[in-house]
Formats: structure tokens, sequence, C-alpha cells
């Protein structure tokens, strides 16, 4: 049992697959640190400065200054400003995950391009290949 786990971590695919977890993780942090202080500031400068993250609606009823505010009273909200900065998160990174992927794609075709991999057949091979067609021709004539 030993050594079918050390064979199947040698594989290579659960390493890159932890890999892709890490990187994915730490993009996922640079990505959100964009949108929260980056984007979202500036979209709230075109929009009288709202700031998206306090955007919710209070399903209980009464007046509370943030949606924080709301929750410490337990009040139940719906925060649709916070799903508005997750949507922006997600946007990003399948944006980038599909720009990768395409590229990856791209590179990848032209890796496997057919015209590359034809040979042109020598000349001296074609002629034996010529007289060969013509013997059995004639054997058969």
């Amino acid at each position: 049992m030993w050594q079918d786990f050390k064979n199947f971590i040698a594989r290579g695919n659960v390493l890159d697959l932890a890999v892709g977890i890490i990187i994915g993780a730490a993009f996922t942090t640079v990505v959100k640190s964009l949108v929260d202080d980056v984007l979202m500031p500036v979209i709230g400068m075109f929009t009288n400065n709202v700031d998206f993250s306090d955007l919710y609606v209070n399903l209980s009823g009464g007046e509370f200054a943030s949606v924080q505010a709301a929750r410490e009273a337990g009040a139940v909200v719906v925060s649709y400003g916070l799903f508005i900065n997750a949507l922006i998160n997600f946007l990003i990174v399948a944006g980038v995950v599909f720009m990768m992927v395409r590229t990856f794609n791209k590179l990848k075709e032209k890796a496997e391009d057919p015209k590359d991999k034809t040979v042109k057949t020598p000349r001296d091979i074609a002629l034996l290949q010529e007289i060969r067609d013509a013997l059995v021709k004639k054997n058969e004539g």
C-alpha cells in the first residue's frame, strides 16, 4: 500500500495539482485586493462614492449605519453589494483563466500543426517507388 501511494505521488499529477492550488489561492488574494482596493474605489468615485460592500437590503426592518451594524443587531440582511464585489472578482479571475487557456491552446495547436509533420519524400526514394510501381504493372499485364 505504501508503494502504491509513493507511485501515485511520484506520477507528477498530484504535485502539479498542489502547485496549481497554491498559485490559485495566491492569485485569488491578488485579484481580491485588485477589486477591493483599486477597482471598487474608482467605480465608487463615478457612483458618488458608493461603497458596494455596504449595499444591502434589511429584511427585518429598522435603520442601521452599515451592513455590519445590522448583522450585529441580528437583522436579516441581503448583502447584494458583497455579491457585486464577488461577481467582479469572478469575472476578473475567469477572464485571466480564459486568456491563459486560450494562449495555451494556441501554443498547443502550433506545436501539433500537421504542416510541420509532413516530410517531403526524397527524390531518390520517389524514383525507386516509381520503378517498383512500373515493375508491378509490367508483371501484372
